[in-house]
């Protein structure tokens, strides 16, 4: 998973952080540590933002430090059979900040998550942008040798195999796997780890063929539902990676990907599946309740909150219900509206929200239709390569609905203050890594017999408050 976010001051009341309880208990277990017939000396991992480390709506060195397979990494070394060293791709010391990442500021009397930029000077972060006018977002590469984690921001099973593309359409289809082999020339997670010779030709499935794991994990196919629910359920023509991965292309680049990684099965790991996105703080703190009782605070008459729905060449404007999801960014996009004079976006029926803020009820259920099939999909092919399967889906479900203890200490899914998820609203704090890597712990105690020992939640940050 990926995806950058504009803040404008929203209040941290307004978004209405409690903290929730009768969560399910889950105690640091330390057994005798005994890898049984693992042998975890060469680990991999592959996935997207969630296997870097991303978090706070960036990817520096402090997150890629606390990221579940670093955490992993360091557990399975307490079996005296796990890696030696478990190489990341970190930035360098003076431009440990990387991309940048969302601070918690008091502006105005209000703490509200800020984003770094050129406008604020990136809030004092040593960020690794290379100032390339001709790719902006270009970061410092990385040119070590290739890392044990492979976590790529904003990566799809879609865009991770040029062969993937199987949607019927001929010209779609080239274009989507000319997109997929170039994506170290789009991707710039993707880039500053490939050798400069490797970009744009170099597709991801055949940058992970060049490891030889003892065991992996493989976190993959979020971004396939992901990136269409954060944008509203609004996909770009100039994207192919934009939409909801259908799948036939999806089956066929999860089959590769797990099979290169596995060696066709004779490699042992886990395959995690995709969370219910529906249930994430993105989609959760801002509601339709709230906003419209900003607006009838600020004229009694007002009916509610107008949405866009629909599409682009037929849109539809309506009244918002409970089951329409607005984004997290919702709240400051109105607020800076308002302050630049503009009426307040869905506060009238000829000012209505956009569609890119709203996944509106129908959207919703197709994502979470799409994510049982593509679950299906990866928990068969997990079945065939004769791995584990952690089901990430069910677990992030029960978090999202009672939150979890670890050692007497409340964590839910409740923004910034939950402990669990990032000012990002996506992906996991440190803590949160922490709680994933136990649960990746779990499943292979449980499918190979073997002891690796949980790590302590509570020894790993939340959010940072000011």
């Amino acid at each position: 998973m990926k995806r950058t976010f504009n803040y404008s001051l929203p209040a941290l009341a307004l978004l209405g952080l409690t903290l929730g309880s009768c969560q399910p208990t889950l105690e640091d277990t330390r057994p005798a540590a005994d890898a049984g017939s693992l042998n975890f000396s060469s680990y991999v991992a592959v996935g997207n933002s969630l296997t870097s480390g991303y978090s706070d709506g960036g990817l520096y060195n402090e997150a890629q430090a606390t990221s579940y397979p670093a955490i992993l990494a360091q557990q399975f070394a307490k079996t005296a059979k796990g890696p030696a060293a478990f190489v990341q791709p970190s930035f360098s010391a003076a431009k440990k900040d990387g991309s940048g990442y969302v601070q918690l500021r008091v502006v105005n009397g209000t703490t509200t998550p800020v984003q770094p930029s050129a406008a604020n000077s990136f809030l004092g972060e040593q960020v690794a942008y290379t100032n390339n006018p001709a790719f902006p977002s270009e970061l410092e590469a990385y040119t070590g040798s290739q890392p044990d984690n492979l976590g790529v921001p904003g990566i799809s099973v879609l865009s991770a195999d040029k062969t993937a593309s199987a949607s019927g359409n001929a010209t779609v289809d080239a274009q989507t796997r000319g997109a997929a082999a170039a994506y170290g020339v789009l991707n710039n997670f993707y880039q500053r780890i490939l050798p400069a010779a490797d970009r744009g030709t170099k597709d991801y499935v055949t940058y992970i063929g060049q490891k030889t794991p003892t065991f992996f994990t493989c976190w993959m196919g979020n971004n396939d539902v992901l990136t269409f629910a954060t944008n509203g359920g609004v996909a770009s023509a100039t994207n192919p990676f934009s939409g909801m991965t259908d799948t036939t292309s999806f089956g066929r680049g999860y089959r590769n990907i797990l099979s290169t990684i596995s060696k066709n099965g004779t490699v042992a790991g886990v395959a995690a599946n995709i969370p219910n996105v529906t249930t994430i703080p993105y989609f959760n703190t801002v509601t339709v309740a709230a906003v419209a009782a900003s607006f009838k605070a600020a004229n009694p008459a007002s009916p509610g909150v107008f949405i866009t729905t629909g599409t682009a060449a037929a849109p539809v404007v309506r009244l918002a219900t409970s089951a329409d999801l607005l984004t997290l960014t919702t709240q400051g996009y109105i607020a800076a509206v308002v302050a630049a004079g503009g009426t307040a976006p869905g506060s009238l029926p000829t000012s209505p929200l956009p569609n890119n803020y709203v996944l509106d009820a129908t959207e919703a259920a197709a994502v979470v239709a799409r994510t049982t099939q593509l679950n299906a999909i990866i928990a068969k092919t997990a079945r065939q390569n004769k791995v584990a399967l952690a089901d990430m889906n069910t677990f992030f479900t029960t978090i999202a609905q009672q939150g979890i203890v670890t050692n007497a200490v409340n964590n839910t899914a409740t923004f910034a203050s939950g402990n669990l998820f990032s000012l990002d609203g996506v992906h996991p704090t440190p803590r949160g890594y922490a709680v994933v890597a136990n649960e990746f712990i779990r499943v292979i105690n449980s499918y190979y017999g073997s002891a690796v020992p949980t790590v302590a939640p509570n020894d790993y940050r939340g959010v940072l408050f000011p």
